[in-house]
């Protein structure tokens, strides 16, 4: 089964796309649209590209385990893209996601600029290996 994960930011997006059989997953896309309508609708065409069964959206807490104001607009979010496209949406603790990206870009040598772009959607990637490995233990904490 394909899941689709979706890193939120106010400018960039990260999209990542894996298979809960494998447990592998990988960087898609970034998308370039603030937060509002135009992204609701650019996730859903990506959606519709991609065909997955379910959706994980990045779930920023406070190191402490709380939720805060950018928690709320992700679950504000990934509750909108529940009822825009059908399909289950859970929620992915990010806390340090984007750090692993960059020590993932990192170690891959791209330049500072590949990096921005690209390391929203290595985060997305994070948080679904997360959020796969996670399920695979039984952990049930976010969804």
């Amino acid at each position: 089964m394909l899941i689709m994960s979706i890193d939120l930011g106010d400018k960039r997006t990260g999209v990542a796309i894996g298979d809960e059989g494998t447990g592998t997953a990988m960087p898609v896309e970034v998308l370039e649209i603030p937060r509002g309508p135009a992204l609701l609708q650019a996730v859903r065409e990506a959606v519709g590209v991609h065909g997955p069964a379910e959706l994980v959206v990045g779930l920023p807490l406070n190191m402490d385990g709380t939720e805060g104001d950018r928690a709320k607009l992700c679950r504000d979010f990934g509750n909108e893209l529940q009822q825009a496209t059908g399909l289950p949406v859970h929620f992915q603790d990010e806390r340090l996601s984007s750090d692993e990206a960059n020590r993932r870009m990192a170690r891959s040598g791209r330049t500072h600029i590949a990096k921005k772009r690209l390391r929203d959607a290595l985060a997305a990637c994070v948080v679904l290996e997360d959020f796969l490995e996670s399920r695979d233990a039984g952990d049930s904490r976010l969804r």
